[in-house]
C-alpha cells in the first residue's frame, strides 16, 4: 500500500540487563528500518553497549526479546550473529598485532585448498574489500606495525567483510580525522543505500547530526527519547543525555595575552621516515592546537618531545635552555607531561586500581621514594583528581580495566594533572568519551591553561582544534604546513592546508 512504512529489519522489545545488583539495561524497545541510520547517543555507562553486545551476541539479556526479519533473534555466541547477518564493529579493537591486515580481515575464514592457505587468494580479496572501502591500507603488513588510526580502519574493514543487513558502528571514527571520517560517511550511504539498517554511535555532535536519520538518547540504562534528526537539535540533545542544561560545549578562550615569551620552543627537529624540520613554540597559557591527516606525523612529533622518539636533528628548548629527553622520566622531570592516544596499551596499568594509575606519574617522578605517610597521601590526590574529574566508580581500588572507556580516560587525564606539569600534551584527549564528559575535559583544558600551563593538543576532531586552540599548527606529510592564528579560522582554511592545497600563512 502505497505509504506504508517498511517492516523494521529488526525489532527490540522489553531488553533489559541486570548485573548482579547494577541494572545495566531497563526495558529498552527499538525499531530499526531498512536503510536507515539509527544513532545511539549517552554518556558512558548510560546503556549503549551493553544493547549492542546483546545485539552481537557477546551477552545475553536478561529480559525482553529481539525479532531480525520477523523471526526471533537470541545469538548465543557473536559467531551466531554474524551468520544471522548482524555485524558488529566494537570501538576496543579486536586485531591480532602479530598478523596482517588481511589475516586479521578474514580470520577464520581464509580461503584454502586441501587445508593449505591459499595466501595469494587472501592478499586479492582483502586489497578487493579495501580498494572498494576507499582505504589505504597495506594489506600485507602486520597490524603491530600500524597507528591507532590505521588499527581502527582495519577494524572496519573486518566488519564489513561479511554481507550483513543490521551494521552495528560503535565509535568508528574515534581516531580518524574528519578527512578519514568522510570515507566512512560514504561507506555509511552505501549501506542506506543497499537497505541496510545501520546502527551508530559517536559522541562527535556534528558528525551525528550529518549521519543519522534517528537519534535515540539512553540515560542510565533507559531509552529517554527517539526523535528524527531534523525534527532535533545538539542542545536539545546534549540537554536529554546529561539531564540538564548545557550552555557551551567549548569554554571561552580569555583574550590573548601580547608578546608571551615562548615556554617550550621547537626549531627544524627531524626524525627519519617520522618527520622533519618541525618548528613550532607554545606560550604558558597557551593551547597550541594540531591537525593533520593520518600519517601526518603529529603523534611522533609528540613521542619525540616525551622521550620516546629518538630525533636526529633539530632543537627542544625549555625556558630558553636546550634540553634533550632521551627518555620519559627526564620528560616528566622537566615538568613535561603526556596523555597518549592509546590508553589501554601506553595509558594505563589495566589491572591496577585507580588509586595506583592516578599516583603512578608522580611516583615514577620521585624514584619511587619512599615518603611519610605516602600511601595516605597517594590515595587523597587521587581521590581529589578523580572527584575533579567526576570519574564514576564504586571505589578507588576499582581495576581500570573494569572501567568504561570514557571513565579510563579520565583517569589517563588525572594521573597528569596530579603532578601540575608545565607542558601538557594531548593526544586525542577525548577520544571515545561522551559529550558530558567532554564539556568537564574542556572547561579542565582551558583551566590549565589559565594557570599557565603551556598546552599542545592533537585531535583528529577538527571541530574540537577550532573550539579549544588559541592557534593551529597544521602538518602536511610530516612537517608543518603552517602555523595559524585561531581568530577567523575556517575548517576549509585548515583541510586545505592538512591536504596541501595551501601553502604559507604562517603565524
Amino acid at each position: 500500500m502505497v505509504g506504508t512504512a517498511p517492516a523494521p529489519v529488526m525489532r527490540i522489545r522489553g531488553l533489559s540487563r541486570r548485573y548482579g545488583p547494577v541494572q545495566a539495561l531497563r526495558g529498552i524497545d527499538l525499531d530499526l528500518p531498512p536503510g536507515q541510520v539509527h544513532t545511539l547517543l549517552g554518556e558512558n555507562g548510560a546503556g549503549k553497549s551493553t544493547l549492542i553486545k546483546i545485539m552481537g551476541g557477546v551477552v545475553a539479556p536478561s529480559g525482553g526479546t529481539m525479532e531480525l526479519h520477523g523471526v526471533p533473534f537470541a545469538p548465543a555466541t557473536p559467531g551466531e550473529a554474524v551468520a544471522r547477518g548482524v555485524s558488529v564493529i566494537f570501538q576496543e579493537l579486536s586485531l591480532s598485532p602479530n598478523l596482517t591486515v588481511a589475516e586479521n580481515i578474514f580470520a577464520g575464514r581464509e580461503p584454502s585448498r586441501f587445508g593449505f592457505l591459499r595466501r595469494r587468494q587472501l592478499m586479492e580479496q582483502a586489497s578487493a574489500l579495501v580498494a572498494r572501502l576507499g582505504f589505504s591500507l597495506d594489506v600485507g603488513r602486520p597490524v603491530r606495525e600500524m597507528r591507532l588510526a590505521e588499527r581502527q580502519l582495519v577494524e572496519i574493514a573486518k566488519g564489513l567483510s561479511r554481507p550483513a543487513s543490521v551494521v552495528v558502528m560503535d565509535e568508528p571514527t574515534s581516531s580518524l580525522s574528519d578527512h578519514e571520517a568522510g570515507q566512512l560517511f560514504r561507506i555509511v550511504e552505501r549501506l542506506r543505500e543497499d537497505g541496510v539498517a545501520v546502527v551508530y554511535i559517536s559522541h562527535r555532535m556534528d558528525e551525528l547530526m550529518r549521519v543519522s536519520d534517528e537519534i535515540t538518547v539512553m540515560r542510565d540504562g533507559a531509552r529517554i527519547s527517539t526523535e528524527a534528526r531534523a525534527a532535533t537539535s545538539v542542545g536539545r540533545l546534549i540537554g536529554q543525555m546529561v539531564g540538564r542544561p548545557v550552555e557551551d560545549v567549548y569554554p571561552r578562550r580569555p583574550a590573548p595575552v601580547p608578546d608571551r615569551s615562548p615556554l617550550l620552543a621547537v626549531r627544524g627537529l627531524s626524525a627519519p621516515g617520522l618527520f622533519r624540520e618541525v618548528s613550532f613554540e607554545v606560550a604558558p597559557g597557551e593551547v597550541l592546537g594540531f591537525f593533520g591527516l593520518i600519517g601526518a606525523g603529529r603523534s611522533d612529533v609528540m613521542k619525540a618531545l616525551f622521550g620516546q622518539q629518538p630525533v636526529s636533528a633539530g632543537q627542544i628548548l625549555l625556558d630558553g635552555d636546550v634540553v634533550a629527553p632521551r627518555h620519559p622520566l627526564e620528560a616528566i622531570r622537566l615538568g613535561i607531561g603526556f596523555v597518549t592516544e592509546n590508553r589501554k596499551e601506553e595509558g594505563l596499568a589495566l589491572h591496577h586500581g585507580i588509586t595506583r594509575n592516578i599516583g603512578a606519574v608522580r611516583h615514577a617522578a620521585l624514584r619511587g621514594a619512599a615518603l611519610p605517610a605516602a600511601a595516605a597521601a597517594e590515595r587523597r590526590t587521587a581521590r581529589e583528581e578523580a572527584s575533579r574529574l567526576a570519574v564514576k566508580a564504586p571505589h578507588l581500588d576499582v581495576p581500570a580495566a573494569a572501567l568504561s572507556g570514557g571513565n579510563q580516560q579520565k583517569v589517563v587525564l588525572a594521573k597528569w594533572l596530579a603532578i601540575r606539569p608545565r607542558v601538557l600534551i594531548l593526544d586525542e584527549p577525548t577520544r571515545g568519551i561522551d559529550v558530558g564528559a567532554k564539556v568537564e575535559i574542556y572547561r579542565i583544558i582551558r583551566d590549565l591553561a589559565a594557570a599557565g600551563t603551556a598546552v599542545l593538543l592533537v585531535s583528529s576532531e577538527l571541530s574540537e582544534v577550532l573550539g579549544l586552540s588559541d592557534r593551529v599548527v597544521v602538518m602536511h606529510e610530516r612537517t608543518v604546513a603552517a602555523t595559524l592564528p585561531n581568530s577567523g579560522l575556517t575548517q576549509e582554511i585548515v583541510m586545505n592546508h592538512a591536504a596541501g592545497l595551501q601553502h604559507g600563512h604562517a603565524a
